[in-house]
């Protein structure tokens, strides 16, 4: 028996998803709507120390008194799947499901930016990759930029730092000639909302279980992750359709509408309640799927989100049981041309 047929929650939703990978696009759309939350300082760049926050001008809501220009802060796409792509593949090479590829005389494993991804393994199958010398596999998980809720100026701040010698001071012990590192950084505080939708399109059941692990069980984000960035994912609906749905600023407006009338003010009240935020991410889905064109789409949440999260959690409690899905998945890749 496979594995992914003991799935008794996921198997509801079977018709969304593909039995087995196939080439060509069958028009099955998971998306995954979520609520990240800073909880630590953390900060969102595109280049290298010293550089500020990535940030956008944009359009504060969708209501006609809500219109004015705003600055928010973005967590680009690449910063989120680039985490829970690396995720993924410390699973994968822990269990060895990695492939390898020949680089000239050598053998090499799979590895990101390095223009030799194998193309065999489910990271490669599922996130993509381009070779340099031939061959290439379009992405499967589309993102993103995801936005602040609230405007720049209420969810950001700035810390010096210095870099101090051996003795704790700024002051070179040999020479006793000052230290000149001493820089700015520009950060994101602590319970700081971002709202961002991950797209699956044409997955198997084992490749959404895949994907959904690596989004729970990512916990970093941004620069300087190993002191701090800590973000948590909150998972507020699944839902399946044939088509793409909106987008992840037309949800941060709606929901910022609504909280500032759930609030009764000209602006957010920051840190913002967790329930409140779910509870207008909710409502703000209903009334942005209204102008979803295609079949009805599957909104997934509340106590059926809960038992199909349960369910995943279970498999990654089950280190044998996971381990033969992704050997399972990653076999299912084999007949490929």
């Amino acid at each position: 028996m496979s594995v992914t047929s003991t799935f008794t929650v996921l198997n509801h939703y079977r018709e969304y998803l593909l039995e087995r990978y196939d080439n060509f696009p069958h028009g099955r759309y998971v998306s995954v709507i979520l609520i990240r939350k800073t909880e630590s300082e953390t900060i969102f760049r595109t280049e290298g120390s010293g550089e500020g926050l990535v940030k956008e001008l944009v359009t504060a809501g969708r209501r006609e008194t809500t219109r004015e220009p705003i600055q928010r802060v973005v967590i680009s796409k690449r910063k989120q799947s680039a985490v829970e792509r690396r995720v993924g593949r410390e699973l994968l090479r822990e269990h060895g499901l990695l492939g390898t590829v020949t680089v000239g005389r050598e053998q090499r494993p799979c590895a990101l930016n390095t223009n030799a991804p194998c193309g065999k393994c489910i990271d490669c199958m599922v996130y993509g990759y381009a070779a340099g010398g031939g061959g290439a596999q379009k992405s499967r998980v589309m993102t993103d930029d995801a936005y602040s809720l609230a405007p720049a100026s209420l969810v950001t701040g700035t810390r010096t730092f210095n870099a101090t010698f051996d003795n704790g001071t700024m002051r070179n012990p040999f020479d006793g000639k000052p230290s000149t590192s001493i820089n700015e950084d520009e950060y994101v505080l602590p319970e700081v909302h971002f709202l961002d939708i991950e797209t699956l399109k044409d997955v198997t059941p084992g490749e959404f279980q895949y994907v959904l692990g690596n989004i729970l069980r990512s916990t970093r984000y941004g620069a300087i992750s190993s002191r701090q960035g800590r973000v948590r994912n909150m998972i507020t609906a699944v839902i399946f359709s044939d088509t793409e749905i909106f987008s992840n600023l037309e949800l941060t407006q709606e929901v910022y509408d609504l909280l500032l009338e759930e609030q009764g003010r000209n602006e957010l009240d920051v840190p913002l309640n967790d329930a409140l935020v779910e509870r207008c991410v909710q409502q703000a889905t209903d009334t942005l799927l209204r102008d979803l064109v295609g079949r009805p789409p599957l909104v997934v949440r509340g106590e059926a989100l809960g038992r199909l999260l349960e369910e995943t959690l279970m498999l990654y409690r089950e280190p044998e049981r996971l381990k033969a899905l992704l050997e399972e998945v990653t076999a299912s890749y084999k007949d490929l041309p």
